[in-house]
């Protein structure tokens, strides 16, 4: 097997995807992106993500970019570690659903929430509304301790993850459903691991950047 490289920066969407490849104990190669001093918008970067986006991986020469399916696509490469549901697991679609829920219901509804903005007309609208978007997810965490009922899997990393910032910024409400979630899942150890390395990333990217 040829290894991934991960293209990540700190502080960013891509964190999660640090945390799963820690819960995957998977090889990798590292291209860290310093985007505090604009790398993701530098020709040489751009070749490799034109959408100048994190997370990204490249593996045999094909690039995997967007989140739920950077995500999806590690769990699936290293399927022996259990976090994806197999093809004929009555699972799959349930899995499949959250994965894709997060990036194409969820982040839409909480960036209008945040800038304050009007929601696209229903007929226009991925999300619908926010309340039942958020209801949908409240009445999904209240099935067990994970996503999938009480099997652990990659959409817990990515919902966790993105919940974790989200609530700390007031996006959603701090109800408890949600509160217990990201505070059973972000215990696990590859979290921290993760956030320890990231912060060693992120200070050098820091310094990167002040010498310019």
């Amino acid at each position: 097997m040829d290894i991934v490289t991960f293209h990540h920066s700190p502080n960013s969407r891509s964190a999660g995807t640090r945390v799963l490849l820690e819960e995957l104990h998977a090889p990798f190669k590292l291209h860290a992106v310093n985007m505090k001093r604009g790398d993701q918008r530098k020709p040489d970067y751009l070749a490799i993500n034109p959408m100048g986006k994190v997370p990204a991986l490249t593996h045999h020469g094909v690039l995997i970019a967007e989140q739920a399916a950077v995500f999806m696509y590690l769990a699936d490469l290293f399927s022996e570690k259990g976090l994806a549901p197999a093809l004929d697991d009555p699972l799959r679609g349930t899995y499949l659903r959250w994965m894709v829920f997060y990036g194409s219901c969820f982040e839409p509804a909480v960036v209008d929430r945040a800038l304050k903005r009007e929601p696209a007309p229903p007929g226009m609208n991925p999300y619908g509304d926010f309340d039942t978007m958020l209801d949908n997810v409240v009445m999904q965490l209240r099935k067990g301790p994970c996503i999938l009922g009480t099997r652990f899997s990659a959409a817990d990393i990515l919902w966790a993850s993105g919940l974790q910032w989200i609530v700390m910024f007031k996006l959603v409400p701090e109800l408890p459903e949600i509160m217990d979630y990201v505070a059973r899942i972000t215990a696990r150890p590859s979290f921290a691991r993760a956030a320890e390395l990231d912060a060693e990333l992120a200070t050098q990217h820091e310094a990167e950047a002040a010498a310019g």
